[in-house]
């Protein structure tokens, strides 16, 4: 990984949208066994372009994306459909991605961001290039994962 993205970064990211936005503690995960999501668990990425090309994904366990988004709409989990998951999933993507570009070099542009549920199970194992960092709540289990797909040299 050539751009100054390192886990330490990601986890103040991920700390920072959790704890400030919806006063939910998530702790990072202290083994690769730690850094797994189920079968049947959201997704949300956003695509960076510019000097540094990539990707940032989010993966949460359904129980974890439900709870956050009862927080961030103030409501109860009850209440909560699938189409407000997937746009909170969206939401949580985007604001974890806006602040790790701010440690990305210049120019650096962010698409709009998706989400789906998925169907498979993913591990936090990654290549060369690939920045994967776990997180557990009670609720469930989280990835943020940052792919570098190219680097302009200076």
């Amino acid at each position: 990984m050539r751009a100054k993205l390192d886990e330490q970064s990601v986890v103040k990211a991920n700390t920072q949208f959790w704890e400030q936005m919806l006063a939910m503690n998530l702790q990072t995960a202290s083994s690769s066994e730690e850094s797994c999501i189920g079968m049947g668990h959201m997704l949300g990425s956003v695509n960076l372009g510019g000097v540094w090309k990539g990707r940032i994904e989010v993966r949460m366990d359904i129980r974890l994306a439900y709870e956050a988004t009862a927080a961030m709409m103030m409501q109860a989990v009850e209440t909560v459909g699938e189409a407000d998951v997937l746009d909170a999933t969206k939401e949580i993507a985007n604001m974890i991605a806006g602040t790790l570009k701010s440690s990305l070099p210049r120019p650096c542009s962010m698409t709009v961001p998706e989400s789906s549920i998925e169907c498979g199970g993913h591990s936090g194992s990654g290549a060369e290039d690939t920045l994967v960092v776990g997180f557990f709540h009670a609720a469930g289990a989280l990835l943020v994962r940052v792919c570098e797909h190219e680097c302009d040299e200076d």
